[in-house]
This record gives C-alpha cells, structure tokens and sequence, in this order.
C-alpha cells in the first residue's frame, strides 16, 4: 500500500519540481531582459536619516561598510566618498544616496540568550542618480541581525545587499 501511494504522488512531485523550475527559468529571463545600468564611477553619500533618530555609530558604519562591499564588487574603476572633489569631473558617474526611514536597535543579550527575540533591523531607501539627478534605480533595502553579532552587524547586511543590487543591475 505504502509503494503505491509513493507511486502515485511521483508524477505530482515532477510537475511540481518542472513547474517551480520553469519560474525560476521565467525571472531569470526576466532579469536577463531588463538593461543593465553602465557606469565606470560610483560616489557614496553620506547615510541620511531625515525621518527617524539614528545613532551616530550606525550612521557612520553604513557609509563605510557601503563604500567597502561596493568596492569589493570590482563594478566601478572609481568609487568616491561623499564631497569629494574629483568625482564632479568623473564620466559615467552614478551617485548613491541612501536615506533611512526604519530603525529597530535590538539587544546583544537578548539573541544570545533566546535567539528569537532581540533582533536589530534598519531600513534604508537607496536610489541611484546619475549626475543630473534622474534616477536610474530605486528601493527599499533592509538589514538585519537576528541571531549571532552586534547590533552594528545589521549594517554590514544592509551594505552586502548593496553590493548584490549592484552586482546585478550595473554593467
């Protein structure tokens, strides 16, 4: 009885493998379509946070862990830091701005102890300019620690999907 009922639910197995397969197939057809953005220079901006309170410590390790994962990525010959004055004569420049608008600090203990509470989370809009300020991608980008790190770890999560962004949708 047991063989039978296997029997019967493996061609429902393969339709389901075939079907997910197919749609993964579809959005990477999709991703594949849309143009990748061209650009030889990136300049980082400085984190904003205009709509919510965040400390000092978590402004600052999202700008350097920004420009240090999108240096890593190898997408841009040049990647400037905010004010800096070569950027300005800089061809095929795109400019990062980044603005927080979600802020959860969690507790270190907290996710030592239980694991399932404590977690720090930070929300960032990033949006890519070129230098007359016309939007060439935008989105809502959130970093997370929830198990193991220190809090400033949401920060790093919040630049290596940066970088991911970056290293699929720029040339």
């Amino acid at each position: 009885m047991k063989r039978t009922a296997l029997i019967a639910l493996l061609p429902l197995a393969l339709l389901l493998l075939l079907g997910a397969g197919a749609r993964t197939a579809s959005a990477q057809e999709k991703a594949a379509a849309q143009p990748k953005i061209q650009a030889s220079a990136i300049q980082v901006e400085m984190v904003k946070s205009d709509e919510i309170q965040l400390p000092i410590q978590f402004q600052l390790a999202l700008y350097e862990h920004l420009i240090s994962e999108i240096t890593k990525t190898g997408k841009f010959q040049h990647v400037y830091r905010d004010g800096d004055k070569d950027a300005a004569s800089a061809s095929g420049l795109v400019i990062l701005h980044s603005n927080v608008f979600g802020f959860k600090q969690g507790s270190e203990e907290k996710r030592q102890v239980t694991t399932v509470s404590g977690a720090t989370q930070i929300k960032v809009h990033v949006n890519f300019t070129d230098k007359d300020g016309k939007s060439e991608l935008s989105q809502d980008v959130t970093g997370n620690v929830r198990f193991l790190g220190g809090n400033l770890r949401a920060t790093y999560d919040y630049a290596k999907k940066v970088a991911q962004i970056v290293t699929t949708d720029f040339q």
